[in-house]
């Protein structure tokens, strides 16, 4: 059953966004904090600092409804596939007592 493998692939590709979000984060983060060290100003060192901060705890949070999201959407779409898979299996039991009647013959 190759389609139960999406969720596996919902995950990976979550992983990735947060991975990239992350590297991001770090990135800006660190060009925040360049700017404080260079500021002229404790006003605006402090600007800068709070605004790495800022940045790094958003993107945290970001981070983490990613995450959630993806695992919702992978259990749900997993669940989902179980659930048809066990409605096909009951379903054909039925159905194939009527498959083997043979059709009368006309004349």
């Amino acid at each position: 059953m190759a389609e139960a493998d999406l969720d596996v692939v919902i995950r990976s590709m979550a992983k990735k966004q947060v991975k990239a979000l992350a590297e991001a984060a770090r990135r800006r983060q660190g060009r925040l904090m360049g700017m404080a060290g260079k500021a002229k100003d404790k006003a605006s060192r402090d600007r800068y600092r709070q605004l790495a901060k800022t940045t790094r705890e958003l993107a945290a949070a970001a981070a983490r409804r990613l995450e959630i999201t993806a695992e919702n959407t992978a259990e749900s779409y997993a669940r989902s596939i179980k659930k048809a898979a066990e409605e096909l299996a009951a379903a054909k039991p039925k159905e194939a007592p009527a498959a083997k009647a043979k059709p009368a013959k006309k004349k």
